[in-house]
């Protein structure tokens, strides 16, 4: 094997052509999503598909350890000037829902392929039931926009016209959308002229070889960071708010079990497949990159000098249940997997908070509103789709900080729209965008704030759709005596007779002069906030991040005028501890909403529902949960939270619906 100095130097090199990709494509795009959001991923793969290089200063952080393979292997033939594109989330399991179009182009030297230059950009419209594509009361993919299986868009370098026809005939923008795609081919081909100049300068063979070497070296490093981990199995569950409109918690259940330097994520116990449209296509890929977008978060934060590629993913094996959230079957829609996947971070940050608490943070906000706006521009009367910010909440408590405030862990490379932009490009007025005071839950470190978006609109039948709405009900966890965050939440006309609370809703209409507002979530906090620093309180008062209420009923901190009054404080916490002690909740601070769930939903009833539904064929699971669901909401408190309640209230329900009797014997 290569040394390692050489070997960093080589990656280092990949690196670059990545970088250099990523950057033709960030200055080259035209919707906002793209050149100002950096909503797309671009990398290098081996010829079997495998990810060996991606940016880190540029795009997405989920894909690093996604597999090309299948997709590639779809098309039947390659040569040189050939780029191909997909955004089916069912061919091949490549792409995650049908906004995302990727694209792979084949690097080739002396008629053989030596990799793939690939990426992903996420177009601002794909056609379908809303604008955007993507709202979570669709059903099922049809309903998501046109869809591609893997093709060539480009054929010997000539564009096929009518592929290309016809998705702009069926998208809402279709100038963006073709300007994005032409950004995206300029960013293949410098990665492919960067590609042929490491050859020109190390040797073909220097370069494949060195392709798998990086691979080879990520997974040692990955190893040597499990063996740091106590083996155990470590169990963890977390919920989105709803798993449909109006629907129910989705919950998501993971036990996570190391031994030595490898990892099994065990998803079992998690939802059946939802008509919504939240759920995580993986096709049961055990290394999906979805699945493991948490694990590199853990892996980087642990060691900054690990390799970023899919040599991460070979110690770890997810198990996925068919039919389930996290690998559902055709037709099921898929488009707000996005939100899901925030959950799924939140879930393995708890099971390795257990693990390794000294080392990890409270929960970040596990949540991404992105907001778009189409609308008619009252000045020319042209109309206009654009995305207006994503609003990501704040980190959690970390063992040596605060969270980061207004963006979480788990959506960082998600940037913000400059105001001055959003306003010359779409028709609105930005009445506020700021932090939010007193969303970050309390802690010896705090959770980071989430932040607030106020606009307004001025034509009639604005249509806002704001995907990923979450977290307005179960809070981001605080650790160790941390207090969970605040919750998100979203208004239109907020302060005003005619205010509506819109809750998790994620599309709205709005007319001439309708102002809408969104708050996200707060991070949770780490540590018993009694052991903040008073300093530390009087300066985020100072700044505006927390008021002086949540200082005294939080903190135990006295000011007076404007200034800490030290003794009164020193007292104020002196009668504290013992309350703080007798009301700890335990490793997690869930926040009182999970806790009021959970007396009626305990492990054991979820236990018996799972085994349940699982037990059933897939058509039947949601509609028998929801049943369930509204009919333990009938029963006397008493009669809640017990495996035997759920298996009486099914037991009826088979006598109630012949059908399912028949099909349970046709499953038998």
């Amino acid at each position: 094997m290569t040394d390692k100095a050489t070997l960093q130097i080589v990656a280092n090199h990949f690196r670059a052509a990545s970088e250099s990709m990523a950057y033709t494509l960030y200055r080259t795009a035209q919707s906002t999503f793209v050149k100002e959001t950096e909503d797309f991923t671009i990398g290098l793969v081996t010829p079997e598909g495998k990810t060996f290089s991606v940016p880190m200063d540029y795009g997405a952080t989920w894909y690093p350890g996604l597999d090309y393979g299948p997709a590639i292997r779809m098309v039947e033939s390659y040569q040189d000037g050939d780029i191909c594109f997909t955004n089916d989330p069912y061919s091949g399991f490549l792409c995650t829902h049908t906004p995302d179009i990727h694209m792979w182009k084949p690097v080739f030297h002396e008629g053989e392929i030596v990799c793939f230059t690939v990426g992903h950009i996420h177009n601002t419209d794909m056609g379908g039931s809303v604008p955007a594509s993507l709202s979570r009361a669709n059903t099922e993919v049809h309903q998501e926009g046109i869809r591609f299986a893997p093709s060539k868009l480009y054929k010997a370098g000539m564009l096929n016209e009518e592929l290309l026809g016809t998705m702009l005939l069926n998208v809402r923008q279709p100038d963006m959308n073709w300007g994005d795609l032409k950004a995206f081919v300029g960013a293949l081909n410098t990665g492919a002229r960067k590609i042929q100049e490491m050859i020109a300068k190390m040797g073909v063979e220097s370069v494949k070889r060195s392709m798998y070497e990086v691979m080879d070296y990520a997974e040692v490093q990955t190893r040597a960071i499990l063996r740091s981990v106590p083996d155990g199995t470590y169990q963890f569950t977390d919920y989105c708010d709803e798993d449909s409109v109006g629907g129910y918690p989705v919950r998501l259940n993971l036990a996570l079990t190391i031994k030595g330097d490898e990892a099994v994520l065990d998803f079992t116990g998690t939802d059946p497949q939802l008509t919504s449209s939240l759920n995580v296509p993986t096709g049961g890929n055990p290394r999906h990159t979805l699945m493991l977008v948490g694990v590199y978060y853990v892996l980087y934060s642990l060691n900054p000098e690990i390799m970023v590629n899919s040599g991460m993913t070979r110690p770890f094996t997810c198990i996925l249940p068919d039919g389930s959230v996290v690998n559902p079957r055709f037709p099921a829609a898929v488009g707000m997997r996005s939100l899901t996947c925030g959950r799924l971070r939140s879930l393995i940050f708890g099971a390795f908070a257990q693990a390794i608490p000294e080392r990890m943070p409270a929960a970040p906000a596990g949540s991404s509103s992105i907001v778009n706006v189409m609308t008619t521009d009252p000045r020319d009367g042209r109309r206009v789709i654009a995305a207006i910010d994503p609003i990501v909440g704040g980190g959690g408590g970390m063992p040596f900080r605060d969270g980061t405030d207004g963006s979480g862990a788990d959506g960082a490379y998600l940037k913000n729209t400059p105001v001055e932009i959003n306003e010359a490009e779409v028709p609105v007025e930005i009445i506020r965008y700021s932090l939010a005071p007193d969303s970050g839950g309390a802690g010896r470190w705090r959770g980071g704030l989430g932040t607030v978006l106020e606009f307004k609109v001025f034509s009639p039948n604005t249509r806002i759709t704001i995907r990923n709405r979450d977290r307005s009900r179960f809070s981001a966890w605080g650790i160790l005596g941390g207090k969970a965050g605040k919750a998100s939440g979203s208004m239109l006309n907020p302060g005003t007779p005619r205010e509506i609370a819109l809750g998790n809703q994620d599309f709205v209409v709005a007319g001439p002069g309708d102002v809408f507002r969104i708050f996200s979530p707060g991070g949770g906090g780490r540590g018993c906030p009694l052991e903040r620093e008073p300093w530390r309180v009087l300066r985020d008062v100072e700044k505006g991040f927390v008021s002086e209420a949540s200082a005294l009923s939080d903190y135990g901190v006295v000011l007076r005028n404007g200034e800490l009054d030290e003794a009164a404080t020193a007292a104020e916490r002196r009668g504290r501890k013992d309350e703080q002690a007798r009301r700890s909740t335990g490793f997690f601070d869930y926040g009182a909403q999970r806790t009021a769930y959970e007396t009626v939903w305990t492990g054991e009833a979820y236990s018996a529902l799972m085994d349940i539904l699982f037990s059933l064929p897939v058509e039947w699971r949601f509609f028998i949960k929801h049943e369930i669901f509204r009919a333990v909401e009938t029963l006397p408190d008493e009669a809640r939270g017990t495996a035997r309640s759920v298996q009486e209230i099914f037991d009826q329900l088979r006598a109630t619906y012949p059908q399912l009797r028949q099909d349970l014997r046709c499953a038998g």
